[in-house]
């Protein structure tokens, strides 16, 4: 048992000094300190877990394997500590989280890296892995038999663990909802129009069919439609100038005042790849869009998709 637990001991010392290279030193951390001139803490957590979903192993980028690398390398942890001493989970979690916000102030102060409380919670979250792990594996007298155990209850506990955090993000994350078209517009004169609704139109020798709505201003003037979000929205049109034209009309668009988007038929004659155009414009709740047609310019399938949680 002396000699078990000293292993242990060497096993347990030599990793952490392991991960303490990784935190510090490795990936270049010592020359990038130099370019460092202020200190970096994210004390906000991203979502539930921060791991990679299955799509983003189809297409692994260093950013989508961090949150693995930062959940799977802490699991040792769970498991060789408890091995070495007796301790209750409450103990331990408590012990390793206060541990790892030290070394992630440590980082910040030293510039070589950043105090993030996402990978701290992962971090965390490694170790409490490996304890399940641990305590779930070690039941058989046999070493051999617990090493297995162990490894197979950790590679269970992390695919149930990533799969709720999968769910919970789902759950939690806000996706685009149908796409509802404007079919009621009252522009600036107070004038409402349900706009045009012909099948299609040509614009640089291509059919555009259209599905929803057409709107333009009569007779060449200019008229200024104005829509205020309710909610967290993002806006949409496409737009152009239709042939027979003269290339004389312009578009132009302002949130809360601040020009967003301006475009003239002049745009179209030089740039004609350019068109017909298609904008879409993220609006948080109380954003007024203001949008201005002048001209033979034609804006079309206007509309919005509210963002919403999926049971919604």
């Amino acid at each position: 048992m002396v000699k078990q637990r000293k292993i242990l001991l060497t096993v347990t010392v030599l990793y952490t000094l392991l991960v303490l290279y990784f935190m510090f030193f490795a990936f270049g951390r010592g020359e990038t300190s130099d370019n460092i001139s202020r200190y970096t803490f994210i004390f906000m957590p991203e979502n539930f877990i921060s791991l990679p979903s299955p799509a983003d192993l189809l297409h692994p980028s260093l950013m989508s394997m961090v949150g693995f690398g930062n959940t799977i390398a802490f699991i040792p942890f769970g498991i060789l500590i408890p091995w070495l001493y007796r301790v209750s989970f409450v103990r331990f979690i408590t012990l390793f989280f206060i541990a790892i916000l030290v070394l992630e102030t440590i980082q910040a102060f030293t510039f070589l890296g950043s105090f993030d409380i996402n990978d701290a919670l992962q971090n965390s979250i490694g170790a409490a892995l490996g304890f399940g792990a641990y305590k779930l594996g070690f039941r058989y007298r046999s070493l051999g038999r617990n090493l297995v155990a162990t490894a197979i209850s950790g590679m269970v506990l992390f695919i149930a663990l990533w799969g709720l955090g999968a769910a919970v993000d789902k759950i939690i994350t806000k996706v685009e909802g149908p796409f509802v078209a404007i079919t009621e517009w009252t522009d600036n004169s107070g004038h409402l129009s349900t706009g045009d609704k012909p099948d299609s139109i040509q614009i640089n020798g291509q059919k555009i069919p259209l599905r929803y709505n057409l709107y333009g201003a009569e007779g060449g003037d200019s008229r200024t439609f104005t829509y205020k979000s309710e909610g967290q929205t993002i806006f949409s049109f496409h737009y152009g100038n239709p042939e027979p034209t003269d290339y004389s009309g312009d578009i132009r668009a302002t949130l809360d005042g601040r020009e967003i988007l301006n475009y003239s038929g002049e745009v179209q004659r030089t740039n004609p790849d350019l068109f017909p155009g298609l904008s879409e414009i993220p609006l948080e709740p109380g954003d007024e869009l203001k949008i201005t047609i002048e001209g033979d310019m034609k804006a079309w399938d206007v509309g919005y998709t509210r963002m919403q949680y999926i049971w919604n």
